[in-house]
């Protein structure tokens, strides 16, 4: 779970959208310089991967009020050569969808170079895992906002 740990370890991440997941909120990472979803490695406060996630996105967009949807959307393995002082590390990175509220604003961390929306239909990347977890972030946004409208309303008490 730590980043101590050799050849590989667990990484949470959240890709942040807005409200309609017609816009993702990417970061350029300062390190490897290529624009990716928010997130790192899990520290000894984190008790699930989840709070992991949450506490990476809100830390590095600066987006206190972000709202995590629920459950893991997608899990990836990648090489990192610039994490551990052994070499190549594989993290395992389990990935999950935020929602920012629409007057969010961001800010660019010390981890990143820059801090920016993209529509999800021009994203400034072209890497399979990135462009995967936005479809089914947007396929999940959509699933909670028909899920909202479909419950019944809360019945009435008529008055005496």
């Amino acid at each position: 779970m730590t980043r101590g740990c050799f050849p590989a370890h667990l990484t949470a991440s959240a890709l942040v959208v807005d409200e309609r997941a017609e816009r993702a909120l990417l970061t350029l990472h300062a390190k490897a310089r290529e624009w990716f979803q928010f997130g790192g490695h899990c520290e000894d406060a984190d008790t699930t991967l989840a709070g992991a996630a949450l506490r990476e996105a809100r830390e590095e967009s600066g987006i206190a009020d972000l709202r995590l949807l629920p459950g893991p959307v997608q899990l990836d393995a990648h090489d990192v050569d610039f994490c551990h002082p052994r070499g190549t590390v594989a993290h395992l990175d389990v990935r999950y969808v935020a929602v920012a509220p629409t007057a969010a604003t961001h800010a660019v961390s010390e981890e990143s170079l820059d801090v920016r929306w993209w529509p999800v239909d021009a994203l400034p990347t072209r890497e399979p895992g990135l462009i995967d977890l936005v479809r089914r972030a947007r396929d999940l946004v959509a699933q909670s906002v028909s899920d909202s409208m479909s419950r019944p309303a809360a019945a009435e008490t008529p008055s005496r």
